[in-house]
């Protein structure tokens, strides 16, 4: 089995421009595919690829709940292969009920962007988010790293992982996009975090990605590939050269996903 735990998707009135400004955002880089959710269910099952987690990301306040309904009714027409996850805006008056309500929608965690939310992570705005997902037991997937920006580093990855050691949290892109090496150095020992393997392949060589995986182990790896900007087919192909052990494959390809976000067989 295949899970990847890395997909964006958009409505598709809507779907070219907002990965128009994916691509933007990675200082042009081509994408793939289109972003909307029967692109995804076409070609992953060209690929193979057996689930998707899905999500978008609110830039403005007042864009939350029609994302966190797209992303619901999305899952309820392909259950067996999605799972969501919602969003959520900083600058929302409650963030409390905002979270609930995800719950109650049955979307399986939080995501995050701190870049694009403008957003640093250790913001008192995002403290009641943090709470209640430990509370509701809700994993939080977070865009971290790169350099160009101070809004989700490592360091202050490290400091909310250690002022919330009860939640989980799933760091996207190694735990660090454009630094993974420090990203490795800094979050490996910390036992509430996940990473995934999403939008690295392509600036890391194999050895590099060895590194990354022998540091945080196997069993706390999700696979990746931020659709719809990158393959599945390829990253997938990445990791196979590495030759890692069977059970080291099972984790990241799938045992991961179903234990963080309660993905089912």
């Amino acid at each position: 089995m295949v899970i990847d735990t890395h997909c964006h998707v958009y409505p598709a009135s809507i779907a070219m421009k907002a990965v128009e400004g994916i691509s933007s955002f990675y200082n042009g880089l081509p994408h793939y595919a289109d972003g909307t959710v029967d692109t995804l269910k076409k070609l992953y099952k060209e690929r193979h690829i057996d689930k998707a987690l899905i999500f978008s990301v609110a830039t403005k306040e007042s864009q939350v709940d029609s994302i966190n309904t797209f992303i619901a009714e999305s899952v309820k027409g392909s259950p067996d292969f999605l799972t969501g996850l919602g969003t959520v805006h900083q600058d929302h008056p409650d963030m409390v009920g905002t979270v609930q309500k995800i719950a109650s929608l049955g979307l399986k965690g939080i995501k995050i962007h701190p870049d694009s939310q403008h957003c640093a992570l250790d913001d008192k705005r995002l403290y009641p988010l943090y709470e209640e997902c430990g509370r509701l037991g809700l994993p939080i997937l977070i865009h971290t790293g790169d350099y160009r920006y101070n809004y989700s580093n490592p360091d202050l990855f490290k400091k909310i992982l250690k002022q919330f050691p009860h939640n989980i949290f799933v760091g996207a892109h190694y735990g660090g996009y454009s630094m993974w090496s420090y990203a490795c150095q800094t979050l490996a020992k910390m036992d509430n975090l996940f990473v995934d393997t999403s939008a690295s392949s392509q600036w890391l060589t194999n050895e590099q990605i060895h590194t990354c995986i022998k540091a945080y182990g196997s069993e706390r790896i999700l696979f990746g590939s931020d659709y719809p900007m990158w393959d599945a087919k390829e990253e997938r192909r990445r990791l196979l050269e590495l030759f890692l052990k069977p059970s080291e494959y099972e984790n990241i390809f799938y045992k991961n996903a179903m234990k963080v976000f309660g993905i089912k067989a």
